[in-house]
């Protein structure tokens, strides 16, 4: 929602103990979001498969039909009558102040999804589950999925994200040690190593790669064997960074699923960022493969040839 004023307008400072204001907001847009189902559009745009598992509420009907018509499976997002979605209320001024609300719902029930259940359900129709990715959710969901991917034997990436208020320096050091993989935009690496008071090395003592996304900067991935530098990819337009660490997120997952090296896949992940920026909301961009390509090799001087699985 758009408030065509300034917050700082009906704000009185020495009145915040009493506060009670309402906006008038002409202006409104509904989008399509989550860590999980944004990372499943990116994942399907670059040709690829991700089954979110996950726990929506009653009024997720338009949701469901809008990732059945991007061929997104749902077979693993689990409806709760009970509950509403999760969702987001936002109101942002002319200052691009904003005033966010959030009801997490049926998300506080993820923990009911099981990955062994999702896994042996997808064996019984011949297909295997190579690599997932802990993403922001209910917190019991979160620590569980974590110890079934560890238990189950499939690496996967550990992603912090807006959960970072859940969990205390032990928690994280649990999600570590079962990690496959750790993703962190840069603050949450400093929030990290405070809390866990471990090193970069100590870290990889423990997961194959940290991988730290820098904004505009690029990112870096630590490896056992040496320090990557990604440099981020030119976009278009700047438009809207919401969703642009899910979309990197999305390039990771791209490159573990055909066992690309390193460089090549933080570049994906960098040029799927740089896409989603162009674009309002977290699930409005689209490009061919051939664009990516192109794309691909304008940013980066090299060519890159994307399979599908």
């Amino acid at each position: 929602m758009v408030f065509e004023d300034r917050f700082r307008n009906h704000i009185l400072p020495d009145k915040i103990h009493m506060l009670n204001v309402s906006f008038l907001v002409p202006q409104m847009r509904r989008e399509f979001g989550g860590c999980g189902g944004n990372i499943a559009y990116n994942l399907k745009l670059l040709g690829d498969t991700g089954y979110l598992m996950a726990t929506v509420g009653r009024d997720a009907g338009l949701y469901l039909q809008w990732m059945s018509d991007n061929g997104i499976p749902t077979d693993y997002v689990r409806v709760i009558e009970a509950e509403h979605t999760a969702q987001g209320f936002v109101t942002t001024d002319l200052d691009d102040n904003q005033i966010w609300a959030f009801h997490p719902g049926a998300m506080q029930l993820s923990h009911l999804n099981e990955v062994t259940q999702a896994r042996d359900e997808l064996a019984r129709a011949e297909r295997s589950v190579k690599v997932g990715i802990v993403a922001p959710d209910g917190r019991e969901g979160m620590v569980r999925h974590a110890a079934q991917f560890a238990a189950a034997g499939i690496p996967f990436i550990f992603d912090l994200g807006q959960a970072m208020p859940l969990f205390d320096g032990e928690a994280l050091k649990t999600f570590i040690t079962q990690a496959t993989y750790l993703a962190l935009n840069d603050y949450e690496w400093q929030v990290v190593q405070q809390r866990t008071g471990w090193s970069e090395a100590q870290i990889l003592n423990h997961v194959q790669a940290l991988i730290v996304t820098r904004g505009a900067e690029g990112s870096v991935i630590h490896t056992r064997g040496g320090e990557i530098a990604i440099p981020a990819a030119r976009p278009k337009a700047v438009v809207d960074p919401t969703g642009c660490g899910d979309a990197y997120r999305a390039g990771l997952l791209y490159g573990l699923l055909h066992g690309l090296d390193w460089p090549t896949t933080g570049r994906i992940a960098s040029l799927l960022g740089a896409i989603k920026i162009e674009s309002r909301g977290t699930q409005n961009h689209r490009f061919d493969r051939d664009e990516f390509v192109t794309r691909y090799r304008e940013n980066f001087g090299t060519p890159l040839s994307l399979a599908t699985g």
